[in-house]
Order: structure tokens, then C-alpha cells, then sequence
């Protein structure tokens, strides 16, 4: 039975139960279409990582710019590989871009401009060691570094031409707030928002995603010491408890009392950017 706190967040995050895959396919590349045409933008940028998130969003833009050009408009997507150094699961970065073709594919490598700017503050006034910080502080912020020095490299490419930046957050990562606040959280535009896990599975799954791409265990990949720390682990909760919580789903005491606590504690982090509900 779902609680009035369960209803109460079901609602905010704007999860359906269930969907149909191809209708909410064609209703968020509708929405991406229709928004380039008002707007008179000239494409989107996305950064893509391998996952199922960056992949799906990836071909809901990429099919999105091509109605839009069969319209007559001008729209371009560029897909955007953003490694710090190499990428541990190169490989499935490859894979999205192959099932993605992409307008224009574009590298920028993180790693200089991250280690810059982490090693002139750590050598200035802050204490990554202080008393009572976790072992692994200094790693898990500059993992954060990383994710904005990604959003920042989307922005000045969108910027020089024209375009809006997309974000991957989906109903599972906005509800326990599993993203960089301005990094991964910070976009113009999010396609798959209010979608959970398994619901955006489904629709990578109904646009012909490879099987290895829809199934891949989510991980954040951002700390050096924790190379492809599945998501899970770093939140104490399944995914498919996340999305069972979501989708109004009897879920266990600590499970949902998990998720609950991800949700107080992270209210600060969800913002209202440009979604398929407000328009």
C-alpha cells in the first residue's frame, strides 16, 4: 500500500505506472521537434557516456533534429564524448554511437582542465583530509569536478552554435538525487524526465538500442579509486526498488525509508528546468 509521503513524491517527480514504449517514444521526440521550432535553436548537443540514459536521450534527439529537417528547419544533434583520459568502458561508448548516428560527433578530453583546476584549489586553503571527512572525500569532489567540466564543454559548444544542451536524468536518479548539482543536473532541456529505470530501458529498447547498452549495470563513473562504482552500491537501493517506490509499488520498510531519506536530503538539487510536462 503507498503512503500519502509515496503518493506525494510519485506526483512530483510526474511517474505513470506503466507507459507504452513507442508512445512515449514519439511523444518526447515530438516534444524536442516541436521545442526546436519554436524556439528557432539550431540542434541540440548531448554528452554521451554509454548508457542506457545518454543512449536513449542520444536517438530521441538525433531522430528529433531529422523531422525537424524534414520540415524544413535547420537542426543538428551533436553527440559528444567527453572521457577523462580513457574511458574504462570505452567500448560501450562506441557501441552508443554507433546505434545512435549522430550528425556530428565531437571529443573533448577532461582530464587537463579537471586536474587544473582540482590542483590549484587543493593546494590553496582547502583541506581534503580534515577531521571527520570521509577517506575518499578528495576523490568523490573531484569526481563532481568532472561532471561540471563535461557540462561546461556541452554549454561552449552549444553556445558557438546555437544550440540547447539535453540532460539524462531520469524519475529514478531525480527522485534520490543521483547527479552533479551543474553538472549532469544542469541542461536546458530534459527528455526523460519522469520515466524510471526500467521504463527508460523499455523505450531504448522499442528504438532498437543493443541488447548490451539496455541491460548495462548504471554506474556514474567518476571516482578514480572506484572505476565503475555501479550506482547502486553508492546508493544503498536498487534500482528496481526505486522504480517499484515510483511506480506505486509496496516496497520494503528500508528500502523505502531509504529512498525517502535520498529525497529530503537532496530537495536543493532538483530544479525546474524545460520538461515534456510543461509544454
Amino acid at each position: 500500500m503507498t503512503t500519502d509521503k509515496q503518493q506525494e513524491i510519485i506526483a512530483a517527480i510526474g511517474v505513470q505506472p506503466t507507459i507504452e514504449p513507442a508512445q512515449e517514444a514519439e511523444r518526447r521526440i515530438a516534444f524536442l521537434a516541436s521545442y526546436l521550432l519554436r524556439t528557432n535553436a539550431r540542434g541540440y548537443v548531448l554528452g554521451i557516456s554509454g548508457g542506457v540514459d545518454s543512449t536513449t536521450a542520444g536517438r530521441l534527439a538525433q531522430l528529433a533534429c531529422e523531422r525537424v529537417r524534414e520540415q524544413g528547419g535547420d537542426a543538428t544533434f551533436v553527440a559528444m564524448r567527453l572521457p577523462y583520459g580513457v574511458q574504462a568502458d570505452e567500448q560501450d561508448a562506441r557501441a552508443a554511437l554507433d546505434f545512435l548516428a549522430a550528425d556530428e560527433v565531437v571529443t573533448v578530453n577532461i582530464k587537463s582542465a579537471t586536474d587544473a583546476l582540482f590542483e590549484e584549489v587543493d593546494k590553496g586553503t582547502i583541506d581534503f583530509t580534515a577531521a571527520g571527512l570521509p577517506d575518499n572525500w578528495a576523490d568523490f569532489q573531484k569526481g563532481n569536478v568532472k561532471a561540471r567540466e563535461r557540462m561546461i564543454a556541452q554549454y561552449l559548444v552549444a553556445g558557438a552554435r546555437r544550440m540547447l544542451v539535453l540532460g539524462t536524468d531520469q524519475a529514478a536518479e531525480a527522485v534520490v538525487g543521483f547527479f552533479t548539482k551543474f553538472g549532469d543536473g544542469a541542461c536546458d532541456l530534459v527528455p526523460l524526465a519522469g520515466l524510471t529505470k526500467r521504463q527508460v530501458r523499455a523505450v531504448a529498447a522499442h528504438l532498437g538500442a543493443p541488447q548490451s547498452l539496455v541491460n548495462k549495470v548504471p554506474t556514474a563513473d567518476l571516482e578514480d579509486n572506484k572505476p565503475l562504482n555501479p550506482d547502486e552500491a553508492a546508493l544503498g537501493v536498487s534500482y528496481q526498488a526505486v522504480d517499484d517506490y515510483l511506480e506505486g509499488k509496496d516496497v520494503s520498510d528500508a528500502d523505502r525509508a531509504t529512498i525517502e531519506g535520498w529525497y529530503d536530503r537532496t530537495m536543493h538539487k532538483r530544479s525546474q528546468p524545460i520538461t515534456p510536462r510543461d509544454v
